[in-house]
């Protein structure tokens, strides 16, 4: 009603600022080193495009004098366990890959010159490579370019993710 004003009522509880919430979960989210702070990040998975896409950017890094954040988004496949007469239960079964992987770059000599670290994440490659770009407020995302009939049929990881991402992707072949 225009005009009128409704009193609000002594005992009515206030309502959160979900800003403040907002505010809470980002203290709350762990804190990055800020040695890697404004560094590159890179998507790797072990193959041949990802070892390239690293090797391009432990140059860009150590160019820039900055960190390297390496990314390895797992492969978490849900699982349907059937137990009798119980409805089906999902079970998220974790890529053990990322250890493989953490152990190989640790001891790559080409990695002993600069910074980095080893950050494992389950979901959407494109959403967490750019959600650690933003947790790092990285200068870029170095990405390898997908080959084969997946990425043409569903896109590939650095096309979507170069149209969705808020700071430069770097593709390499």
């Amino acid at each position: 009603m225009a005009g009128h004003e409704i009193p609000e009522p002594a005992d009515r509880k206030q309502v959160a600022d979900p800003m403040a919430d907002l505010e809470a979960a980002e203290q709350t989210r762990h804190s990055c080193d800020p040695a890697f702070q404004h560094g590159v990040v890179v998507g790797f998975d072990g193959s041949v495009s990802s070892e390239r896409a690293l090797a391009y950017a432990i140059g860009m890094a150590r160019r820039s004098g900055s960190g390297l954040i390496i990314v390895h988004v797992a492969n978490r496949l849900p699982t349907t366990v059937w137990a009798g007469c119980e409805p089906p239960v999902f079970v998220d079964v974790p890529d053990h890959r990322t250890e493989v992987l953490g152990l190989e770059l640790a001891c790559a000599d080409h990695l002993a010159e600069i910074p980095w670290i080893l950050v494992e994440r389950g979901g959407d490659i494109c959403h967490e490579l750019e959600e650690v770009g933003q947790e790092y407020a990285a200068d870029a995302i170095v990405v390898g370019s997908t080959h084969g009939i997946v990425g043409r049929i569903f896109g590939s990881v650095a096309g979507r993710l170069a149209r969705r991402a808020q700071r430069p992707v770097i593709v390499i072949p």
